[in-house]
């Protein structure tokens, strides 16, 4: 089987959709995904774009996705490269496809001169777990995820009618 991984371009938006409504079901979170071609065409895309996308193929069909951006460390003083996404279809797990996309996004962080390359995991995803470990990976069990969004993020902001 050959792999292919090829940077997403405008008119892969559709296929970025499918790609996030797997990852969405794969991780239980499918009534959470409220993502749209307009919107993603513009994070992806636009004037700003916010995220890269990368794509793999497995002999020409589409077999899995990384999306990712830069952040900043301010101890290195240098920015760095966060995967906020990562899937792989069902049917081509397996098969050396997520090795393929850490690889190539590993290969990024070090030509841009990334001081580190993260990301998160569900707890729950064991075998995410091992792979990453297996790859050189070590888990950060002193740290806590915070997230505001919704009603909570427009509260922080003061901008939600009272």
């Amino acid at each position: 089987m050959h792999i292919r991984i090829d940077r997403a371009q405008e008119h892969d938006v559709p296929l970025i959709l499918e790609l996030i409504r797997g990852l969405a079901e794969y991780e239980r979170l499918a009534d959470q995904v409220v993502a749209t071609a307009a919107g993603v065409r513009d994070a992806l895309f636009g004037a700003q774009p916010a995220a890269e996308v990368l794509i793999a193929y497995a002999d020409q069909r589409p077999a899995g996705f990384a999306v990712f951006f830069h952040n900043f460390s301010t101890f290195l003083g240098r920015r760095g490269l966060y995967l906020e996404d990562l899937f792989v279809k069902p049917e081509f797990r397996r098969l050396g496809i997520g090795r393929e996309l850490l690889t190539t996004l590993a290969r990024i962080a070090v030509e841009r001169g990334c001081g580190r390359f993260e990301w998160s995991v569900l707890d729950w995803n064991a075998p995410a777990i091992e792979f990453y470990k297996r790859l050189g990976a070590r888990p950060l069990d002193d740290w806590t995820i915070f997230r505001v969004t919704g009603r909570a993020l427009a509260d922080l902001a003061g901008t939600r009618e009272r």
